[in-house]
């Protein structure tokens, strides 16, 4: 296709066929890649409950707690950066194979780690497959799912994600005991063996194959991707069409006005899907609670719990995100999300926390869980994948995780110092605040893909108008084309 040729491809709504059958591989797909979401959620959740006894084994202060568990985060900044490059040059496919091969890698590591110094090199290590899988995983599965059910299947990385925390819960309790923090890491090779050997029988992105001007085999892959009665070739020149468009350097796109709209509202979802608080209590909660004087085994159940709803916020998030929508399930939960974060501040208010005090830390702690899991957590690795354009979808998608393990890592090297020096109840407070304050980037920013292709998201955004404007105004024109 010329660059010249306009696109004439009419989508059908997108509501159909997303409950119809779809091809066997689409789910395959989804739940292979996204093993790299457990393994995502396992590595970084176990640490809350390995920290109590490897605090203890090591002899290890609240700063050198945070550098424990801010090293795979910096590694994952890196892995980010770097598996995005990569998989623009090498593809999708071959990225998510090296991802997990680091994942084991730096799991043994850690289960060997000596001291303290060997243990942050390995949680480094780690951290180059969490940012490795969290750049490229939801991108391959949202250039490989129908429109359709595309939001159901990217949830399944955070659906997973989730899962992985909660493994790690209740690993950590069933484990817990001086040393039993070696075998926390060690079992983390398991899931990576599987998505290594999984990666090995699934195709390669039909996107990057166009990209990288493979078009037939593009084409075959699509035809197993789609159901018989879906227009693969039209689908095909659709993908051209925007791939004629192409720059040569992909980071210099960046800065050009018609992404900018798609590229703050990735990043800025990035960034408030930590500054709202989720992995201060992620990380943290089973060391807060025992602090607060919990006992350690009612802090490690609480952990589980914590788990719990996470996966259950996942699941409903799955739900929920093709029905409701991406933008309108954010508005609608994120202010029960402020208040939960509110009301867990307030009951740190006293000293000495009363019994009375401890059922309302627990039942704030869940319902910050499940209203922000459902909501931003559903929401954050799912909408820039969507919303940023072919051209700069690699390193845009990667600049956007690098924003969200930078913030993490803020979040991860501050928590537990903000605690000690200003009180659980500010800390908790300033999250709070953090939830209200991206109520209202929302309203302002975040478009509504739900439903769109990503050729129709990018149309919209090469239009001189307002992005969420022109995305629905497409999507009318393409339900109504206009006889020529």
């Amino acid at each position: 296709m010329s660059r010249s040729t306009p696109v004439t491809r009419t989508p059908a709504p997108a509501t159909a066929g997303a409950g119809a059958r779809q091809p066997r591989l689409v789910h395959a797909v989804a739940a292979v890649s996204a093993l790299g979401g457990l393994l995502f959620g396992y590595d970084t959740g176990i640490i809350s409950s390995a920290l109590l006894f490897l605090a203890r084994d090591f002899d290890l202060s609240a700063r050198a707690q945070e550098v424990v568990v801010s090293a795979i985060l910096v590694g994952a900044m890196a892995g980010a950066v770097g598996g995005g490059a990569l998989s623009n040059r090498f593809g999708r496919r071959r990225v998510v194979m090296v991802v997990a091969v680091v994942f084991g890698v730096g799991a043994v590591a850690a289960a060997l780690a000596p001291g303290t110094a060997s243990l942050v090199a390995a949680r480094f290590v780690l951290g180059l497959a969490v940012g490795g899988a969290s750049a490229m995983v939801p991108v391959y599965i949202a250039e490989m799912a129908p429109p359709g059910i595309r939001g159901r299947l990217m949830v399944l990385f955070q659906l997973m994600v989730a899962i992985g925390q909660l493994i790690a819960y209740v690993t950590g309790y069933l484990l817990a005991g001086s040393g039993g923090w070696r075998w926390m890491f060690a079992i983390a090779v398991v899931p990576a063996v599987v998505l290594l050997v999984g990666m090995t029988r699934l195709p390669e992105s039909p996107r990057w194959l166009v990209e990288a001007g493979r078009v037939e085999q593009a084409r075959a892959v699509l035809a197993r991707l789609r159901r018989p009665e879906d227009d693969v070739d039209a689908e095909v020149a659709e993908i051209r069409g925007v791939q004629d468009r192409l720059p040569g350097n992909p980071w210099r796109e960046l800065r050009r006005a018609w992404i900018r709209p798609a590229l703050v509202a990735a990043l800025g979802i990035a960034m408030f899907s930590q500054l709202t608080g989720i992995n201060a209590v992620v990380y943290y909660a089973p060391t807060v609670l025992t602090d607060a004087g919990f006992g350690d085994s009612v802090a490690l159940l609480t952990g589980i719990g914590i788990g719990v709803m996470l996966v259950a916020a996942g699941i409903t998030g799955a739900l929920l995100v093709d029905r409701i929508g991406r933008r309108r399930i954010l508005l609608l939960l994120m202010p029960g999300s402020a208040l939960a974060m509110g009301v867990l501040a307030l009951a740190f208010l006293p000293q000495q926390v009363s019994p009375t005090q401890q059922w309302v830390i627990v039942a704030a702690l869940f319902a910050y869980i499940g209203l922000n899991g459902v909501s931003m957590q559903s929401v954050v690795w799912l909408l820039g994948p969507e919303i940023l354009p072919l051209a700069v979808r690699g390193p845009a998608t990667s600049l956007a995780a690098v924003t969200l393990w930078g913030f993490d890592l803020l979040i991860a090297v501050t928590a537990l110092t903000a605690v000690d020096t200003i009180g659980r109840t500010a800390t908790f407070g300033v999250y709070a605040l953090m939830n209200v304050l991206c109520i209202a980037f929302v309203v302002r920013w975040v478009p509504e893909p739900k439903g769109r292709s990503l050729e129709q998201i990018e149309r919209a955004l090469r239009r001189p108008g307002r992005f969420p404007a022109e995305l629905a105004a497409i999507e009318a024109e393409d339900a109504h084309p206009r006889v020529r």
